[in-house]
């Protein structure tokens, strides 16, 4: 079997459908891929769905499981899957037609860990087909991973990429269960790894964005989760760059860059941080912690990256403790009064 998709789904009965008729329009034949739909215990529809598909094609499995967060789900289908290759996408996203056949040749052709590709932003448009797929694909410059992220923006999502299931087995990288970022983590943790990588410049993916999306949640309870599970990561990635050998050539960049990403963490943790309603004594103690692991203050965010007026002056503001707590409190102040 050549690919396992792997797909974790919590209230995707609208989205689902659109997504799995995606993978059916790929020109691959049912025994050579596998689609693992987890089901994290919703509370709508989505398992009906799924086992519809799934009574329907024999390459659709589905696993009913107690709800753990996406993390957990997705490490629940990495364990079955079966696949040559792994893929995993989120059930509000979808593929363009006829794309997967052409990412799994390039991975056979060059050997590699993991391939990269373009993914598309959609609201309400629907967009089937592939943008540049029909027209042949550059020859790919493969790297090993330090290389790659110390050359190349990479994004934080599971979705823009697919990996050879053995490479992901060896290096004993599993998704963090219970939080938030968990697949910004890995991928890091995953390219830092990688012998063989590679960017194909094919557009294949499509990406949903929603109001309703965890990452847009409002609700008090689940936006404080997603601060203090952007600060984890932001403790986590001193590990990750710890870990980067510093005889490598790309050492320097690539540890400039991952810094960069540890910064962005922090940077958009207080950005979300001034909407919220945890308290701002707290955030001495927060920025006490960062101090210690080198990402704050933010030296290292602005720059290739991350650019522009409005980056520059919340950064100005945030690098300045005296300045953070009666900004916050004005920014707070005419907010609620916007609400």
């Amino acid at each position: 079997m050549q690919l396992s998709i792997v797909i974790p789904c919590y209230n995707m009965e609208r989205y689902l459908p659109e997504c799995l008729d995606s993978l059916l329009y790929q020109n691959l034949n049912p025994a050579e891929y596998e689609v693992i739909i987890v089901n994290d215990e919703s509370k709508d529809s989505t398992l009906k769905v799924a086992n519809n598909y799934a009574a329907k094609h024999s390459n659709m499995i589905v696993v009913d499981k107690k709800n753990a967060g996406v993390g957990a789900a997705r490490n629940s289908g990495f364990d079955i899957a079966k696949g040559k290759y792994l893929y995993f996408l989120d059930p509000d996203d979808y593929l363009a037609k006829n794309t997967v056949t052409t990412i799994l040749g390039l991975m056979e052709a060059n050997d590699l860990d993991i391939l990269t590709f373009h993914s598309m932003p959609v609201v309400k448009k629907h967009v089937p087909n592939s943008l540049n797929i029909e027209h042949g694909v550059k020859e790919l410059v493969v790297r090993d991973g330090i290389s790659y992220i110390a050359n190349i923006k990479h994004h934080n999502e599971i979705w823009w990429y697919f990996i050879k299931r053995e490479f992901m087995l060896k290096s004993k990288v599993r998704f963090i269960e219970g939080k938030w970022m968990e697949d910004a983590i890995l991928t890091s943790e995953l390219f830092l790894k990688a012998k063989r990588i590679a960017h194909a410049d094919c557009d294949v993916h499509r990406y949903r964005i929603l109001p309703t999306s965890a990452m847009r949640n409002k609700s008090p309870e689940h936006y404080n989760k997603v601060i203090f599970d952007n600060a984890n990561a932001a403790h986590v990635y001193a590990e990750l760059i710890e870990s980067v050998p510093k005889n490598h050539p790309n050492a320097k960049a690539c540890i400039k860059r991952l810094k960069t990403r540890q910064q962005s963490f922090v940077f958009f943790l207080m950005v979300r941080l001034m909407k919220s309603d945890i308290s701002i004594d707290r955030i001495p103690e927060m920025l006490s912690g960062f101090e210690k692991v080198d990402a704050y203050p933010l030296k290292k965010f602005i720059g290739e990256d991350y650019h522009g007026i409005g980056y520059s002056f919340l950064v100005f503001i945030f690098n300045r403790k005296s300045l953070i707590n009666p900004f916050i409190k004005i920014f707070r102040t005419f907010y609620n009064i916007g609400k």
